[in-house]
């Protein structure tokens, strides 16, 4: 029993398959306990009632089970802390297998522009800030599909190999003056609607950049966020018109530097 209890210490139960049913025993004696049916044991785990009785007698050696009487039997502290540690090591390994590996098995979502099924390559593509998938590896980025979805519906993606080939968008800023310096009254609105006309998206940030925009009779597409909206509209090949109040203009310019977004201010004041 000694190279047993040696065993024990040595390897953990996810690696050790005699110490996996060791510990599925003991929970199940844990639950039972004092009156333990070994077949119901057996039962319970996929084992012969036999070998439940064999392993009874090498963890009552071990010291983590104590017997009583016939089918009657309990877990000794020191069994109890033996359990304790194997449950540890399985939190890790989970904790482990939850964080770092699923982890890392990248699923994105595209918009199918066909029929996909689950399991087919998909040539990629991006598209009014939207990942596209189609059926397919004719395209210069591929991935593969692990949901069926129907043209039009979203689908999962994983297994990416090149790059989506398509261009940054640019961001144009126009600077609102603080209420104080004439607020929106001193930017030309008919300037405004023009470029809002050039650009796939509208954004405001600030009041007097609302104000500018409902005097462009303009209804903007990214009010609250807008650094964070902006900067990530760009990367997907947005081009974002930015209406912003000056004292909020310098969060959005060194967020869009920070990540090599293309940008430039423009005036927009009334002659």
């Amino acid at each position: 029993m000694a190279n047993d209890a040696d065993d024990a210490d040595r390897f953990g139960v996810l690696r050790s398959k005699r110490n996996a049913t060791r510990y599925q025993i003991l929970v199940e004696i844990a639950e039972r306990q004092p009156a333990v049916n070994q077949q119901e044991i057996a039962d319970a785990i996929g084992i012969t009632a036999q070998a439940v009785s064999d392993y009874l007698q090498d963890l009552v050696g071990q010291g983590y089970v104590d017997k009583h009487g016939r089918g009657r039997y309990e877990v000794t502290k020191e069994g109890v802390d033996w359990l304790i540690s194997q449950t540890d090591e399985l939190r890790t390994f989970v904790r482990h297998v939850s964080e770092d590996v699923i982890g890392q098995v990248e699923i994105e979502t595209a918009i199918a522009t066909t029929d996909v099924a689950e399991g087919e390559t998909v040539s990629l593509t991006m598209r009014d800030g939207v990942l596209r998938a189609m059926a397919g590896d004719t395209g210069s980025a591929t991935a593969v599909a692990v949901t069926d979805a129907e043209a039009g519906r979203d689908v999962g993606i994983t297994n990416f190999e090149g790059v989506v080939d398509y261009d940054l968008g640019t961001v144009t800023a126009v600077s609102v003056p603080q209420v104080q310096n004439g607020g929106s009254a001193v930017v030309d609105a008919e300037r405004v609607a023009d470029l809002a006309d050039a650009h796939d998206l509208l954004a405001v940030a600030g009041v007097e950049a609302v104000a500018a925009a409902d005097a462009a009779d303009l209804d903007p597409d990214i009010r609250f966020g807008s650094p964070a909206a902006v900067q990530e509209a760009a990367t997907k090949g947005l081009d974002v018109l930015l209406l912003s109040a000056t004292d909020a203009l310098s969060t959005h310019t060194d967020k869009l530097r920070d990540q090599n977004v293309s940008y430039e201010v423009v005036d927009a004041a009334e002659e």
